[in-house]
């Protein structure tokens, strides 16, 4: 399975500038990183206080989605235009840059990377000033580079890999397959509660606004897929017995979660009659029990616990374990339920540096902490800032 191995970012958001270049992109061996590297395992749990950086970093990650996708600059204009991207705006920031560092099933391969470089630009916006792949074999002792140009406002990345170029192909797969999601907006206004397009079913959207029609495919094509959803529905949310997946009366295109209670099979229940809760863990079911070759290569999930029960954040910490043996799992949390479910050495604590007015990233020392560890959990540990990640 390929993997994504690390991360450097230089000058976004509230990862800091560092004017020095990268390093090098024909010694992969001599790397000299001066903004944040983070390194991601099976399952990475972004760990800190409130405006550290957790939520810019998973940003970071969406991003990548509207850029693989063509829509890099309507990304910029959502977010308030490059001077609210670049770290302290334009003035102390003129450009941002990011590597993308894989690991791959293939023998061959070393090293598989995607680098860019983006510039402040009129009006307001982005350009790339550099845009890179490098592939190196194991055979040779120095990467491939394939140069995607500059001054381009959309990436290049597939279009090169439409027309043929391999390691382009494999890249941009990579970048695409890496999703991020948030499932904060269940108000009454929210996609999530209202009638959805019934063939927008091809992947669970990021904020779950197709969630009905995706269940609908999901039951069709996978029943036991959804069936496995079902049941654990019902582990949190007991009274529950089925979800009512058919096209709207009044309009066979669209489609409602419409809902059952057990043992009421006359009375239906619409989507505006679940708690917020409940909606969200519907959700996270489905994203996290969906059919194996749905799942994306790496989940990238803001605050999952948020509205949860106990109990059912004990259920979401299994549902992200099963979920991890197939992909990656990246999350923020500020739960200390949910931290206690999870190893000290998949832990990323993210903090503020006051002196460099900056996101820092690091991960525990865990030989370090071995006493520690045998006398308190990680929440624990946590609390008493032994691990940092505190105000």
């Amino acid at each position: 399975m390929d993997k994504l191995k690390k991360i450097y970012l230089n000058g976004y958001k509230s990862v800091r500038y560092d004017a020095q270049l990268i390093r090098s992109s024909v010694d992969a061996e001599s790397e000299v990183y001066r903004g944040e590297v983070i390194e991601f395992g099976d399952i990475t749990v972004l760990l800190g206080a409130n405006g550290a950086g957790k939520s810019n970093l998973v940003s970071f990650f969406k991003m990548l989605n509207f850029m693989t996708t063509g829509s890099l600059q309507e990304y910029i204009g959502r977010e308030g235009g490059s001077n609210c991207l670049l770290h302290y705006g334009r003035q102390v920031t003129p450009r941002m840059q990011a590597e993308i560092e894989f690991t791959t099933t293939s023998r061959t391969s070393r090293r598989t990377c995607y680098m860019m470089t983006l510039a402040d630009a009129a009006p307001d916006t982005l350009i790339f000033t550099n845009e890179a792949v490098e592939f190196q074999r194991e055979e040779f002792t120095r990467p491939q580079e394939v140069v995607l140009g500059a001054g381009h406002r959309e990436s290049r990345l597939k279009e090169r890999a439409d027309h043929g170029d391999h390691t382009c192909k494999v890249i941009y797969g990579m970048l695409a397959r890496c999703r991020t999601y948030q499932f904060h907006d269940t108000s009454q206004t929210a996609n999530i509660r209202k009638a959805g397009y019934i063939e927008d079913a091809d992947y669970l959207r990021a904020d779950s606004g197709n969630l009905a029609a995706y269940l609908l495919t999901v039951k069709q094509a996978n029943r036991q897929y959804y069936d496995r959803i079902i049941q654990t529905i019902r582990l949190v949310f007991p009274q529950f017995d089925d979800f009512v997946l058919e096209p709207s009366p009044r309009n066979e295109k669209y489609i409602l979660l419409n809902w059952r209670e057990k043992g009421r099979p006359e009375y239906l229940f619409g989507p505006h009659q679940l708690s917020d809760g409940t909606l969200r863990f519907m959700a996270l079911a489905t994203l996290f029990l969906q059919p194996i070759h749905k799942l994306p290569s790496v989940i990238i999930i803001d605050e999952p616990e948020l509205g949860l029960h106990p109990y059912a954040i004990a259920v979401l910490a299994s549902m992200i374990q099963s979920a991890a043996a197939r992909c990656q799992v990246v999350l923020s949390t500020q739960s200390t339920r949910l931290v206690d479910e999870f190893d000290l050495g998949q832990i990323v604590v993210v903090e503020r540096n006051d002196q460099m007015n900056c996101t820092r990233c690091r991960r525990p020392d865990v030989k370090a902490l071995e006493d520690w560890i045998d006398r308190y959990t990680t929440s624990e540990l946590w609390e008493k800032n032994v691990l940092g990640g505190r105000p």
